[in-house]
């Protein structure tokens, strides 16, 4: 269980901007949804208002990931027949943010509803004459449910305009495959796989000694691992918080991610796989590595990818650490011609009952702190991990998050250090030519900017 004292340390103190001039394409998949039932808040009254009016209403979302928002559709639907809900759903989030970045350029084309994730938020809270203000709609109502950071990661600098409704957020932990770690002769429960692992030098001990045992990479992608690093920066990592100037190249975490993840490639315990892959995928459900290192939200891959695995995995803790990845918002494009209904539907959907659910079925870590000390919360065991009180483990991880600072330009910088891993392992690059190449790029880049 943990306090929502501890859970403020989360917030992020900046995102990735980007204009909203800068469109590209990618491509999604479109799913129909057949759907949910409004309640106000965190209740369970029904607030839609065309429930009354018996109007027919279309509404279409746009949904990032593996979540249960569809299934969650399909029963508000059930209980407002007269509200149709049409979700496309996109697994690549730069793609899915861009289609959104294109659809209001164009001035046509967006959706009524839009998730949107926080590493875009830069995008879009800026652009206010796009995007219907939620406190117009009565989002103050509700605005006391949610964590206070949280909801200010969504709203102007004045509390003016709200842009979304919060979702998730998402502590980082360890997930890792308990046949394998017994075969590697590794502690299976969570406590003493944690021990095992409880620093970063421990942790490239136990990969080599896993790779050894099992013929197996401990860690699924070069992505995940250094990420895990990265994001235990102190207080910001590839530009200053004060300035906002690239201090990449000066930032001793930064190296210690590169140069981390370097030795796994080399030593052979980093899997060569694509994150977001079907190869990738493929090996989550096979047991072809042995952790996996993300987000709450990350167990609604592992399940999505790996139906054959269940009562394989559970949770540990990172090593020294934890970090904050992602978090989401529902927003409303003006472009939607149906605010009130699209609202009660997005009220509803992230409400306390809902982010249980959305908890339970997806691994989405709640932004509703009364949920926190709840026992249907903290007493969720998650068959698929075991039995395991998956709630408890992602709450020592929030308690152990510290916010960071990203930068306008995060994305970018953190693409160019991408692929110079990327390169180091598919081509044999050498490690230091091409950390020397990622931060000339970067220098580059803030010089145009």
């Amino acid at each position: 269980m943990f306090k929502k004292k501890s859970l403020l340390m989360l917030a992020l103190s900046a995102v990735t901007a980007f204009s909203l001039s800068a469109c590209s394409g990618g491509g999604n998949g479109a799913t129909s949804g057949n759907s949910p039932s409004p309640s106000a808040g965190t209740g369970t009254e029904s607030s839609a208002p065309s429930a009354d009016t018996g109007e027919k209403i279309e509404l279409s979302f746009w949904t990032l990931g593996n979540l249960n928002y569809e299934d969650l559709a399909n029963q508000y639907m059930a209980e407002h027949p007269n509200i149709s809900i049409k979700i496309q759903n996109t697994g690549d989030q730069t793609a899915h943010h861009n289609n959104l970045t294109t659809a209001l350029s164009a001035g046509s084309g967006a959706p009524d509803l839009f998730q949107l994730e926080i590493g875009f938020m830069e995008r879009f809270i800026n652009a206010q004459d796009k995007f219907y203000n939620l406190n117009d709609l009565g989002a103050a109502d509700v605005k006391g449910d949610y964590l206070d950071w949280k909801w200010q990661q969504a709203s102007s600098v004045d509390g003016s305009f709200q842009i979304g409704l919060p979702t998730d957020i998402g502590p980082t932990v360890a997930y890792y495959r308990v046949d394998l770690a017994e075969q590697a002769g590794l502690p299976t429960d969570p406590e003493g796989f944690t021990a095992a692992i409880d620093t970063w030098d421990k942790f490239a001990q136990v990969a080599k000694a896993f790779k050894e045992k099992t013929g197996k990479p401990f860690v699924d992608s070069r992505d995940l691992i250094y990420n895990a690093l990265r994001d235990q920066s102190d207080g910001q990592i590839y530009f200053n918080k004060e300035d906002g100037k690239f201090i990449g190249d000066q930032n001793p975490q930064v190296k210690k991610a590169y140069d981390f993840t370097v030795k796994g490639i080399q030593e052979g315990w980093v899997a060569n796989y694509a994150l977001w892959s079907p190869e990738w995928g493929q090996a989550t459900n096979n047991g072809d590595f042995g952790v996996m290192l993300g987000p709450a939200w990350m167990l609604g891959n592992i399940k999505s990818n790996g139906p054959d695995s269940s009562g394989k995995w559970k949770i540990a803790q990172l090593p020294e650490g934890a970090g904050n990845w992602g978090g989401s918002f529902i927003s409303l494009p003006k472009q939607g011609k149906h605010p009130e209904e699209a609202f009660a539907f997005a009220k509803w959907l992230v409400n306390k009952e809902n982010q249980l659910e959305s908890f339970k079925v997806s691994g989405l870590m709640p932004s509703i702190p009364a949920l926190y000390e709840d026992p249907a919360f903290t007493g969720f065991q998650d068959e698929f991990l075991g039995g395991q009180a998956s709630a408890v483990e992602f709450g020592k991880s929030a308690e152990r998050v510290k916010p960071v600072y990203y930068g306008p330009l995060h994305d970018q910088t953190d693409a160019f250090m991408k692929e110079a891993l990327q390169n180091v392992q598919e081509k044999g690059a050498d490690p230091t030519a091409e950390w020397n190449a990622a931060i000339e790029k970067t220098k580059q880049l803030e010089k145009r900017s």
